[in-house]
């Protein structure tokens, strides 16, 4: 049975994020507000978590998980980027962008793309989300809460805890935040190529045909 805690959108109360993350310490489950829809996260070590997250979606081994930063001061430990590609990327952060990139050895493999040995990398522009991360100390490993055979993201909390109350430890109500997935930029050559139109325009970006 899942815990619900009620945490304010601008300015999260200290004590329930705290106790969000001892859950995520000890390896719970949880589902918390983005800038662009409601993720399930977990910590980046734990393979049981990444595997409950992988039945809960019902995800295939090829699947690019994202990692949740705070800011792009984490972007060069997990992944491998040039000036140009971090520069586009500062551009459009925080904000509802996914960032496919070279992992660096600090990925666990079970993150990586088997085959491409990409990471999904993203800075959200939600107040929940990052105390989250700051309060951890690093990272999330994160997957958009879309169920098997559905197209579009679950956004109300109390469907999310009746629905998957005893597949997790923790839900989040951080109120409405969208039910539109991030835009995924693929930057693995350098050049940008669009994986997925989202919620973030692509204006900014010169992709490839």
């Amino acid at each position: 049975m899942s815990q619900f805690f009620q945490i304010h959108p601008e300015n999260p109360q200290a004590r329930l994020i705290k106790q969000a993350v001892d859950i995520i310490r000890r390896g719970g489950l949880v589902v918390y507000p983005t800038d662009s829809a409601y993720a399930l996260g977990c910590q980046i070590g734990d393979k049981m978590a990444l595997e409950r997250i992988r039945m809960v979606r019902q995800l295939g081994k090829e699947h690019n998980f994202t990692l949740m930063c705070r800011d792009l001061s984490e972007l060069a430990t997990y992944a491998k980027v040039d000036n140009q590609v971090f520069r586009a990327i500062k551009a459009h952060t925080p904000g509802p962008y996914t960032f496919i990139l070279p992992a660096t050895s600090e990925v666990p493999r079970r993150l990586m793309h088997p085959k491409r040995k990409t990471i999904g990398m993203r800075v959200p522009a939600n107040p929940i989300a990052l105390a989250l991360m700051e309060e951890l100390g690093e990272p999330l490993m994160s997957s958009t809460l879309i169920l098997p055979n559905e197209e579009l993201p679950m956004t109300d909390p109390y469907d999310i805890r009746d629905v998957l109350e005893h597949q997790l430890e923790l839900v989040i109500d951080g109120g409405y935040c969208g039910m539109e997935a991030t835009t995924v930029i693929d930057f693995t050559d350098n050049a940008a190529r669009l994986v997925r139109q989202g919620l973030g325009p692509i204006d900014g970006f010169e992709l490839e045909e």
